[in-house]
Parts: C-alpha cells; sequence; structure tokens
C-alpha cells in the first residue's frame, strides 16, 4: 500500500505542473483570464480582455508583414545562376502565401473586434449558446461552439469525400 501512495504523489506534482504551466502560458503577451464563480459570461471585464488579445494578435501579425517586406527588400538579389534565383522565387512565393493567409485572418480579426464592440461576441453564431472561455482563448476569432464547429466539419468531409 505504500508503494501506491509514493506513486500517486509524483504523479500528482507532475499533474499539478503541468496544470500550472497550461495556465501560465501567455496569450499575446496576456495571461490566461481568470473566472469567477458568480461572474456572467461575456461581461466588460472579459470583453475587454477579448479585445486586448484580438488587438495584440492583429499587432503582431502586421509586423510580420512589416519584416516580410524589409525581408524581401533586403534580399532581393538578380541572381546569374538559375538555380539561385528560382530559389529565391520560390522562397518569395512561399512568403508571400503566408501573408496573404495572414492578410486574412487580419480581415477576420477586425470584423471579431467589431462584434466585441457591438456586445455580439462568445456566442455561436448557428445555435446561440456560449462558445466559452478556454475556446475564445484558443481561437479567439472562433464564432462556433465546438459541437457545431464539429458537425460543420463532419458536414464538409461528407460533401468533399474526404
Amino acid at each position: 500500500m505504500a508503494t501506491v501512495k509514493a506513486q500517486s504523489k509524483p504523479a500528482a506534482k507532475t499533474k499539478a505542473k503541468a496544470k500550472a504551466a497550461v495556465a501560465s502560458v501567455n496569450l499575446h503577451g496576456l495571461a490566461p483570464y481568470k473566472e469567477t464563480k458568480k461572474e456572467e459570461y461575456m461581461n466588460e471585464k472579459q470583453r475587454e480582455h477579448f479585445k486586448l488579445i484580438l488587438k495584440a494578435w492583429r499587432r503582431e501579425l502586421m509586423e510580420e508583414v512589416d519584416r516580410t517586406v524589409s525581408h524581401m527588400k533586403d534580399e532581393a538579389a538578380n541572381f546569374p545562376d538559375p538555380a539561385d534565383r528560382a530559389t529565391q522565387e520560390e522562397e518569395f512565393s512561399l512568403e508571400l502565401r503566408t501573408r496573404d493567409r495572414e492578410r486574412k485572418l487580419i480581415k477576420k480579426i477586425d470584423k471579431t473586434l467589431v462584434r466585441v464592440e457591438e456586445d455580439d461576441y462568445g456566442f455561436c453564431d448557428q445555435c446561440g449558446v456560449e462558445i466559452g472561455i478556454r475556446r475564445l482563448e484558443a481561437r479567439p476569432t472562433a464564432d462556433l461552439c465546438v459541437d457545431c464547429k464539429t458537425l460543420d466539419e463532419i458536414k464538409e468531409k461528407q460533401i468533399t469525400g474526404g
């Protein structure tokens, strides 16, 4: 019996450390939101928290865009070797595709910020239930609850045959 207790204490400590590590993870430089028991969902304090996350995320993406532009200007060279030139063009093409995805994400962040301002944030677009603080921290632009998102993905797989 003593060995079981000795094994469970380190396991409990490991779980506690893992939980503490997850809780201390910063969301774009911000600590996770700590809810109180009687707190109303998507109150002013929570909306402000998500507004800060969204703005910080947007700022990070914009900084990355600026770095890409600078990098491409600095690195642009007319290589005499066609293989070197092709490598550079492929590298730039990949960067531009990434920036295009980020540009679309910035638009989505902007739309989400409008929803926060209009008090329409944090609720599922399809069924109206609360999306949940933790899901929103994982994906601040989420507009569907986990159940509706799962159903959408299942329907999409059925349609595409994937």
